[in-house]
């Protein structure tokens, strides 16, 4: 369990500085095949197959999510992040704003489910290369 990685990696991505591709890369080079990003508990936790995890707080700015969820716009959030037009905490904003409090990225599955305080939900797989 390499800690100092995932504070790294944290670090780098609340500054704009990493790409999703290179969370990914980065994470799975230190065993990691999933983590979960909660906006309500302003926390990340990381886990490895062989049932190990780890937590890690995260100043993520957490407002009041909507009410409602709306997998439209987390799904045009994802394309502008992806195209470099947004950085993470623009991303995260928006989600928040639509409704979304927490997310799954399964590095090994290759997709991330979004979910919001209702239990609606959206599963983005990775873009294929």
């Amino acid at each position: 369990m390499n800690v100092e990685n995932i504070r790294e990696v944290i670090g780098l991505t609340m500054a704009g500085a990493i790409s999703f591709p290179e969370v990914v890369g980065r994470l799975m080079s230190d065993g990691i095949e999933a983590y979960h990003v909660d906006y309500v508990r302003s926390e990340n936790r990381y886990y490895w197959p062989n049932g190990e995890s780890h937590v890690e707080q995260v100043p993520h700015k957490f407002s009041a999510p909507a009410q409602e969820f709306s997998a439209e716009a987390v799904r045009s959030s994802l394309k502008r992040v992806q195209a470099g037009e947004i950085d993470y905490a623009r991303f995260s904003e928006e989600i928040l704003n639509a409704g979304c409090v927490f997310y799954i990225a399964y590095l090994v599955g290759r997709r991330v489910t979004y979910l919001g305080r209702k239990g609606d939900f959206h599963i983005e797989h990775f873009p294929r290369k």
